[in-house]
């Protein structure tokens, strides 16, 4: 349908304007139900935490995101246990027997000092399309606005394709307050000092969503994203929910 007038949003093959789904281990046969009608929302697919480790049929289910067109990759969790262990080339191993692509470098849970980060990135870009995640998922660590700045442009700079602003699945640590509220001085000076089109802001609830689309424009990244989500989200996208019903009416940066 084309007789409204709504924001301009980007499509096809996006590098920006994403929405990246988390999936925490949703069946196979909903999956599917669920892609066959909104695949086209749907970017970026994040198998949560460290699920791919135990989902019993995971390379169909990587496969099936393939399908339609949708970048899956493992969630950091699951790097950083890698990590720990000591198992880094068994995880990528791993990952390439299943064809995945993308991999995400990050330090929610436990502390990977930058430079080591930054190595990796370096190194991994060489085999993978490498996204890096910032933040802690305690919510009683404040890391100061001029870090999050730093990490950012280093981590793009030493090769990712995108950085993720840490968020949580619940929206209560990283750029959030636990309470949910969110850190808006934080996320201003984000946008001051970052192209928005390399950041992917992660945003599990809606309330949180209005926020980035109403302060970023339509085609802000969003991630963390519910599945079942997914068709609101694009709604408010398209300024057909009362929050963001103004939307056209603002001049979007589309490059």
């Amino acid at each position: 349908m084309d007789f409204l007038s709504i924001p301009k949003r980007t499509s096809g093959s996006r590098t920006y304007g994403l929405t990246s789904v988390a999936d925490f281990g949703t069946p196979i046969g909903e999956l599917k139900h669920i892609l066959d009608d909104y695949c086209n929302f749907i970017d970026i697919a994040k198998i949560g935490i460290g699920s791919a480790y135990v989902y019993p049929r995971l390379k169909e289910k990587v496969e099936l995101y393939h399908e339609y067109g949708i970048k899956p990759y493992c969630g950091g969790t699951f790097f950083e246990k890698c990590y720990h262990q000591n198992k880094i080339l068994e995880y990528v191993t791993f990952l390439r027997r299943l064809g995945i692509e993308w991999i995400e470098i990050s330090n929610g849970t436990i502390d990977i000092p930058l430079d080591e980060r930054l190595r990796l990135v370096s190194q991994l870009t060489k085999d993978f399309r490498v996204i890096a995640e910032v933040g802690s998922k305690d919510n009683m660590i404040e890391m100061p606005i001029s870090a999050w700045k730093e990490e950012i442009r280093l981590l793009l700079e030493a090769g990712c394709d995108y950085v993720i602003t840490e968020g949580r699945d619940s929206g209560t640590a990283g750029i959030y307050e636990k309470n949910g509220r969110i850190k808006s001085r934080l996320i201003t000076e984000l946008l001051e000092a970052v192209d928005y089109k390399k950041m992917i802001f992660e945003a599990p609830t809606p309330r949180q969503q209005m926020y980035f689309i109403t302060e970023v424009g339509p085609n802000v990244n969003l991630g963390n994203v519910k599945l079942n989500d997914v068709l609101v989200l694009e709604t408010q996208r398209c300024g057909l929910r009362s929050e963001t019903f103004h939307l056209e009416e603002r001049e979007c940066e589309l490059l």
